[in-house]
């Protein structure tokens, strides 16, 4: 193996591992045992590369985290799901895993789910550990003191689609379900026209909690609501998700790019494939922009091999 690949794989294995252990997840010997099976010819050049990355002055030290690695090395996905590690009901459910396999690159390792795919009752166990912290959390200040209630999301627990959108607005801080006010409606007719019922997918939005006067979350906000909702995603696993908004964009592909240039093909995060469109709050005010939502799902129903209606 060359030594620059086992340096990679190497430090992105002990770098997964050391992030379980400081969050109290016990799992190095089991990681590590199942990471040198994959790899039985590895760990000299693993050795060598850690002995060479140390010696330099720009080195990733073990307890540097994710934060500060290196210029040219692949950056490592957060990890969302340790943060359910205090719950007792999530001891009798297998702690995620780090997967790699035999052929993987650091890569395609960044375009894998965080854990293993989970029976629809963990995923309610998981889900209701996580909706608690989700209530619990006052990291915005301006939002906790504003808030009636955090708004989770809503839907299938085992879906195959994932709606994402910006923030809750009134009518979601009032009730604690997100998309229930006009542009809820509107999304509602969107799915229905989709091929899809409601119920059979699930909504979330970027924020838990609704901004003053309904302004944009901003990027800090969107950062601190970032372990919630990507616990959310690594739990349901969906195969695809929509974002809806430029909010959505910048929470889920992490980019500044408009959604008109963003629309109309598929990205990815981690193993789903994402469409992006326009909010219905924006159709609602640019009722033309209706024609490329509707361009977007069908593009959307295609993928999905659902029946793909002609009408406009």
């Amino acid at each position: 193996m060359p030594p620059e690949k086992a340096e990679n794989l190497g430090w992105a294995a002990m770098q997964i591992l050391q992030n379980y252990a400081r969050c109290g997840v016990s799992m190095v010997g089991r990681g590590t045992d199942r990471w040198l099976q994959e790899f039985p010819d590895a760990s000299a050049d693993v050795s060598a590369a850690r002995e060479n990355r140390e010696s330099q002055p720009s080195a990733v030290k073990p307890s540097a985290g994710l934060s500060s690695i290196s210029p040219g090395a692949v950056p490592l996905p957060p990890m969302p799901l340790v943060a359910l590690r205090s719950a007792a009901k999530t001891e009798k459910i297998a702690s995620p895993q780090p997967v790699f396999s035999a052929t993987s690159s650091l890569e395609i390792a960044e375009q894998q789910w965080l854990g293993p795919s989970r029976s629809e009752g963990e995923r309610l166990e998981l889900f209701a550990v996580l909706r608690q912290q989700v209530a619990e959390c006052r990291k915005c200040e301006e939002l906790a003191c504003s808030r009636t209630q955090t708004v989770f999301g809503a839907g299938s627990s085992m879906p195959r689609v994932v709606f994402f959108g910006e923030a809750p607005g009134a009518d979601e801080d009032r009730t604690g379900e997100p998309f229930v006010g006009a542009a809820g409606q509107l999304l509602n007719k969107i799915i229905q026209a989709s091929q899809m019922r409601r119920e059979d997918v699930y909504i979330l939005n970027s924020l838990k909690c609704r901004p003053p006067g309904n302004r944009t979350p901003i990027d800090s906000e969107i950062e601190n609501c970032r372990r919630f909702f990507e616990a959310q995603l690594d739990i349901l696993q969906p195969e695809f998700i929509v974002c809806l908004g430029a909010v959505a964009v910048r929470a889920v592909l992490q980019t500044t790019e408009s959604v008109g240039r963003l629309r109309g093909r598929f990205h990815r995060y981690r193993k789903a494939q994402v469409l992006v469109t326009y909010h219905p709050a924006y159709l609602l005010r640019n009722e033309s922009a209706k024609k490329y939502v509707w361009d977007d799902m069908k593009l959307l129903m295609g993928a999905m091999g659902l029946k793909r209606p002609n009408a406009s």
